[in-house]
């Protein structure tokens, strides 16, 4: 829980919770947190540096670097977590220890015992016959156990151990088969398939959702179907492999946006839905998890839309970050990897209640000054299901120690996605990577740390105990259909409509208790490239009252679209509650910033402050 006093300045309708019917927020709870062992590091990549004096028993070594690493979720008992690791330094063939190489999928234990095979992992992925492996597609994050036990999602592939479950000591590389996923997109089923990223399985274990980038610089989200196809006959490759069938595009059926325009008057829809990218399921799987469009300007939230009602809920509204999230399996809570409390994007976010208009033109750039290049600024944080509401915000999960170089809470270890409850409740995993150069070092002013964990390695795989809690049982698996009712059919063929847009034009939004917002839009036919707003008296709640002004312009690169700029004058004053203000220097603020790498590099400032608390941009480059 966060103090008092930045509650006080971040709250936003704090009765509101109890207006909606939702239960009083949940008290802090004690958390212990211990890092899991992972397999012996070797500084060196040369082949043969994995030696014995480094691993006795021979069964590999992980290197320094982060690499491909990147942490999973549990088997259904609770006591292994799977884990994407790179295995470097490994002996030539025929030596046995050649097979430890490469990308591969591992298992750790969780409850500190071993494996027989006297090590607490245990590798899934090494040393398959060549004929268990065909195809392997080099995809291979975001891994994933199904909740049978016996397989897991692993990138663009599944693993498969034919009935035995994962941590079995008959869950042999003779026994393990992994396949391919396949999205048919060509109307004759020809070529490589579609693109699909960051998929998360459905908890049924025959469901997934997933996002797929346009050549646009956009993106979609989609849900489908797995089916084996043991003899493909059309597509590559044509080996076996699981094919995602019975697509459906989420997007809102009845062309609904977040902001529609009546005639001169505009209006915030906040039934829309409008998934920017999808991050999961909930526990029950009776929801769709995604980043939406902000309902605050430039504060990026997640919210929860209903797989048959489409009814949205808006779960996160912290003005920081909110992205990797996984619910726990009694759908009681969820662990979030969130910049709150780093204060991040306090400069840009910090202020409540504005409209988010300028966002038709920002939302990509304030999405993208979350990050200092590889380097996040996450910290999981633990929300029962109904979310932020009033002053409760969360509980910060690893706020044991006292910041220093490689303790529980050093802030120079941030977290990735994505984090993962144990069936149960009782206790969540999470990975962490410590700040590095370019992040670090160099003209950056953060001096680069040293690590402390294992052989100097630049991550480390953390479980967070829930001390006080009492095991839980899952939920009922929501029995989800092939066919979403508020989203489209994509079989292969489709091409994607072009939705719901706004035309340039001059528009009013009125205040839902007092005032109005001025709107200037401007562009053509390919959308909205200028946002010119005027604040008078503008209030929502009768809280928050807004007069000023900001104007934006975007400029995509015609050569990558993911390449952006923006210039931006903002000049807002809020009273009532709060007593804040929002301004650029008098030359503006001028941000150039590539979506996909998120180096931060601006001209002019950008500042909030709120009572008398000064929240200032990033320095370039950090």
């Amino acid at each position: 829980m966060y103090s008092a006093k930045l509650c006080t300045l971040l709250t936003l309708g704090a009765a509101g919770w109890a207006m909606a019917g939702l239960p009083a927020p949940p008290q802090p709870e004690p958390i212990q947190v211990i890092e899991l062992p992972l397999p012996p590091v070797v500084a060196s990549t040369e082949k043969g540096a994995c030696n014995t004096s480094i691993n006795p028993r021979k069964t590999g070594c992980i290197g320094q670097t982060v690499g491909e690493f990147q942490a999973g979720d549990f088997t259904p008992d609770g006591n292994h977590v799977v884990v994407n690791v790179e295995f470097v330094g490994a002996p030539e063939a025929p030596d046995p220890a050649s097979i430890y190489d490469g990308e591969q999928l591992i298992l750790v234990k969780t409850d500190g015992t071993n494996f027989t095979n006297g090590q607490p992992w245990k590798c899934l992925s090494c040393g398959l016959p060549p004929a268990n492996a065909v195809s392997l597609d080099p995809q291979r994050d975001y891994p994933h156990v199904f909740r049978s036990g016996d397989k897991a999602l692993w990138g663009h592939n599944i693993l498969d151990c034919n009935g035995e479950l994962l941590q079995s000591d008959f869950c042999t590389p003779n026994q393990t088969h992994i396949y391919p996923i396949h999205w048919t997109v060509t109307k004759d089923g020809t070529g490589p398939g579609g693109s699909p990223r960051e998929l998360r399985l459905h908890p049924d274990d025959k469901h997934m959702g997933w996002s797929s980038f346009t050549s646009t610089g956009g993106q979609f989200a989609y849900f489908g179907r797995l089916e084996f196809n043991p003899k493909p006959i059309v597509g590559e490759p044509l080996a076996p492999r699981y094919d995602l069938v019975d697509v459906n595009i989420l997007v809102d059926k009845r062309n609904q946006s977040s902001i529609m325009a009546e005639g001169n008057k505009l209006r915030l829809n906040d039934e829309a839905i409008s998934i920017g990218e999808l991050r999961g399921f909930s526990g029950a799987g009776d929801e769709i998890i995604y980043i939406g469009p902000p309902r605050e300007a430039n504060n990026i939230d997640l919210f929860a839309v209903h797989v048959v009602t489409g009814k949205v809920r808006r779960i996160t509204s912290h003005p920081e970050y909110a992205d990797p999230i996984a619910f726990s399996r009694d759908n009681g809570w969820f662990v979030t990897m969130d910049t709150r409390g780093s204060d991040r994007q306090m400069w840009m976010s910090g202020m409540r209640g504005i409209p988010p208009l300028i966002d038709i033109v920002t939302v990509a750039v304030s999405s993208s000054t979350r990050n200092n290049g590889p380097r996040r600024f996450f910290q999981p944080i633990l929300i029962d299901r109904y979310g932020d509401r009033g002053d409760y915000y969360g509980q910060r999960i690893n706020t044991a120690g006292d910041e220093s170089n490689g303790s529980i809470n050093d802030p120079n270890w941030n977290g990735r996605a994505d984090p993962a409850f144990s069936p149960d409740g009782t206790h969540i995993v999470y990975w962490q990577a410590l700040v590095v150069s370019p992040s670090c070092g160099g003209l950056n002013p953060l001096k680069c740390p040293k690590s402390t964990a294992e052989g100097g390695r630049e991550y480390r795989l953390m479980l967070a105990h829930l001390a006080n809690r009492k095991a839980t049982k899952p939920a009922p698996v929501f029995q989800i259909s092939n066919v979403i009712p508020w989203a489209k059919s994509f079989p292969p063929g489709s091409t994607i409509s072009r939705g719901y847009s706004l035309a340039p034009g001059s528009y009013t939004l009125l205040g839902q208790l007092s005032g109005n917002a001025k709107v200037m839009l401007l562009g053509s036919s390919s959308g909205i490239n200028t946002v010119a707003v005027k604040y008078l008296n503008y209030s929502d709640d009768g809280e928050h009252i807004l007069n000023g002004y900001e104007n934006v312009t975007l400029t995509v690169s015609t050569e990558n679209p993911w390449d952006q700029r923006v210039d931006w004058y903002s000049d807002l004053v809020q009273t009532g509650t709060v007593n804040a203000t929002k301004k650029t220097s008098l030359d503006g603020f001028h941000l150039e910033i590539d979506v996909t790498t998120n180096i931060f590099n601006a001209n002019g400032t950008l500042t909030t402050v709120i009572d008398g608390k000064e929240y200032t941009q990033p320095a370039n480059g950090t």
